[in-house]
């Protein structure tokens, strides 16, 4: 099939007026000038690349650590209808065996891989090693010092999706924990208290990413540069933002994309199980939370995850001056990296799969296709 008359974000995220084929579910030739013969002409519009949430927990009254198969289809049907087409859904701090269950649903979902359904390319495992001080909406009951050989068999039990596993570096053990999963994973850092040593110690053992900057981590100090510091200085090190317009002011979405670049910026949902959803009480990790509008928080204020979806964050991205191009990267290419699946996803090129958006200059979504197919 061959789609024409198109502005299309190349590989190397610049727009070129072209054209493009798809064949067996693949890119195939991507190239400029027009191609009126036997093509789909998209009179101009835009082609972008699937994106890739690597941190959601839920939506539509399901949340991914549920550990229920029907759930999980119903998370990946609402994202792809959304343009997210690779997902890696993200866990929260709890017992191993909650765990278990929700990792099974996860590989199987993989395997099967449902008509009309966003890819499962990995999994966020955001729990249980972390600090009280910066727990958040995590559960406390369930927090642990970093455990290798409990982390190495739920890695077994999943089938090796555990693409993203996440730590508070100051913690005991951490290090070496890093050094152990990070030859099987991407390490994070996340809700941590941690000094500018411990999270430099962290990152020179393995740490290449950064969960929910700025978020359950302590501010950046002139005297206290803390994790974010750490972070920004060294290059092999991503971070994630959750752009939804409630956890991260947009001048602090605008400054971390210049302390980090757009090669090095993640961008997020955290989308909970009411993302979707009317006001109301709702659950996360054994905890009640309460939606009002666009925000959810525990019954005692604490912000919990958002209600989101990626697409939007994107979109809110680019309304608070981040350019198209270095959005669509950070919520498409970049994630694919953190989830070392850039080979198959996350961009527009030849024998990549066809996961694509088409959309007005307005960002508004006109069709969205996974392996060539329209959803």
């Amino acid at each position: 099939m061959i789609f024409s008359n198109a502005t299309i974000l190349n590989n190397n995220f610049q727009f070129i007026k072209g054209s493009f084929t798809v064949e067996n579910g693949k890119f195939g030739e991507i190239f400029e000038g027009l191609n009126s013969l036997d093509a789909v002409n998209l009179q101009g519009a835009l082609v972008l690349p699937g994106l890739i949430d690597v941190h959601n927990h839920g939506n539509s009254n399901a949340d991914f650590s549920d550990g229920s198969y029907e759930g999980l289809k119903k998370m990946a049907a609402y994202l792809v209808k959304n343009g997210i087409t690779s997902f890696a859904p993200a866990s929260m701090t709890l017992p191993y065996d909650v765990l278990e269950k929700a990792f099974v649903t996860a590989k199987q979902l993989h395997e099967e891989k449902p008509a009309g359904s966003s890819k499962l390319m990995g999994i966020e495992m955001e729990g249980p090693y972390f600090c009280e001080k910066k727990k958040g909406a995590q559960n406390g009951t369930y927090l642990q010092n970093p455990d290798i050989e409990g982390f190495k068999r739920l890695y077994e039990i999943s089938g090796g999706l555990i693409r993203i596993v996440d730590l508070a570096p100051e913690l005991p053990g951490s290090v070496e924990f890093v050094r152990e999963a990070s030859k099987l994973c991407t390490v994070s850092i996340a809700h941590t208290d941690a000094s500018y040593d411990d999270a430099k110690a962290a990152i020179d053992a393995g740490v290449t990413h950064l969960t929910h900057l700025y978020n359950a981590m302590p501010p950046i100090h002139h005297r206290n540069p803390g994790v974010i510091a750490a972070a920004v200085e060294n290059p092999k090190v991503r971070a994630e933002l959750i752009c939804d317009g409630i956890h991260v002011h947009p001048a602090s979405i605008r400054l971390a994309f210049a302390m980090f670049g757009a090669k090095r910026m993640v961008l997020i949902s955290d989308a909970l199980r009411c993302c979707g959803m009317p006001d109301g009480k709702y659950e996360l990790g054994g905890q009640d939370v309460f939606l009002k509008g666009k925000t959810c928080t525990l019954e005692n204020g604490t912000l919990a995850g958002s209600v989101t979806n990626l697409f939007d964050c994107m979109k809110n991205a680019v309304e608070y001056g981040i350019p198209l191009e270095d959005a669509v990267r950070a919520a498409s290419y970049n994630p694919a990296c953190a989830l070392g699946v850039e080979d198959e996803v996350g961009s527009i090129r030849a024998g990549k799969c066809a996961d694509f958006i088409i959309c007005d200059e307005n960002l508004n979504r006109k069709a969205v296709y996974i392996d060539g197919q329209q959803v």
